[in-house]
């Protein structure tokens, strides 16, 4: 990958757990839109896997990426081992200390450890001159973006919108893990997100947006609510009162073993 990355110019990265949908091809359509050249990369990254979370159960198909990827015109593809990624006597990690313990780093402690550490040697190895993610993992991308200003990275971090099915859950690699009763009631995270977004405008308090999205995911008995909660679109700090700024409402929400999260940026009246 080193030696060709030095053949080439400007070079666009699409980092990816694989088990490759819509969602990714999007994030890739975007990174052509860069000019010059696209890497993919594709590895499930285990250090972002809790002890009980489901890395042994990720989906993967690499063939079938493979084929996606080439009918793309994807330029090349990054499939590393793990052995190719960590040392086994490596000390060193990167982590956003605050922003990496709020909303998803609270229930996945070290989750965002993992992200962070995982994509600066990404971008040390493939050295791109930008990379894509999608808005889906809203605090990923915050993350990501804080890591690269802080560090002094020289990449430009682009994000991709949410893609989703056309009963508007968003598209994700763990849907396909979902049971059929499942599948059919986990479309209540975007109706939730919708409904939120139309009572923005009206003045509404913060608080009464997250309890009704709340109220909403909890009337669906196969939702296991993990969390609902609304914050300042650009900052990730939390808010109180009326909205004066876009939010943020996130979702974290189990059907079954599968965990899923979605988003929306929502706005008030003189915004919206």
């Amino acid at each position: 990958m080193r030696a060709w990355r030095k053949s080439v110019g400007h070079v666009t990265l699409v980092p990816t757990m694989g088990f490759l949908h819509d969602g990714h091809m999007s994030l890739v359509r975007r990174a052509k839109a860069e000019g010059g050249k696209v890497a993919v990369s594709i590895f499930v990254n285990p250090t972002q896997f809790g002890p009980t979370e489901d890395l042994s159960t990720y989906p993967r198909n690499e063939s079938r990426d493979l084929d996606m990827l080439r009918d793309a015109g994807v330029d090349a593809v990054f499939i590393p081992d793990v052995a190719d990624v960590y040392d086994p006597n490596a000390q060193t990690i990167v982590e956003t200390t605050e922003l990496a313990k709020v909303l998803i780093g609270k229930l996945r402690p070290g989750h965002f450890r993992g992200v962070a550490t995982v994509v600066t040697k990404l971008f040390n190895i493939i050295r791109p001159d930008a990379a894509v993610f999608g808005e889906k993992d809203y605090q990923q991308l915050a993350v990501i973006r804080t890591m690269v200003r802080d560090l002094d990275m020289d990449v430009k971090i682009i994000g991709g919108p949410i893609m989703r099915e056309a009963d508007g859950l968003a598209m994700s690699s763990r849907n396909v893990r979902l049971s059929p009763e499942d599948r059919a009631a986990a479309p209540v995270l975007a109706r939730a997100l919708n409904e939120a977004a139309a009572m923005a405008p009206t003045g509404v308090t913060a608080s009464r947006l997250r309890s009704h999205v709340r109220a909403t995911l909890e009337a669906e008995p196969r939702a296991q609510v993990q969390s609902v909660d609304i914050r300042d679109a650009e900052t990730l700090e939390t808010i109180s009162g009326p909205l004066t700024r876009p939010a943020v409402i996130l979702l974290a929400v189990k059907f079954g073993q599968v965990f899923l999260i979605d988003n929306r940026v929502v706005y008030p009246k003189e915004q919206a």
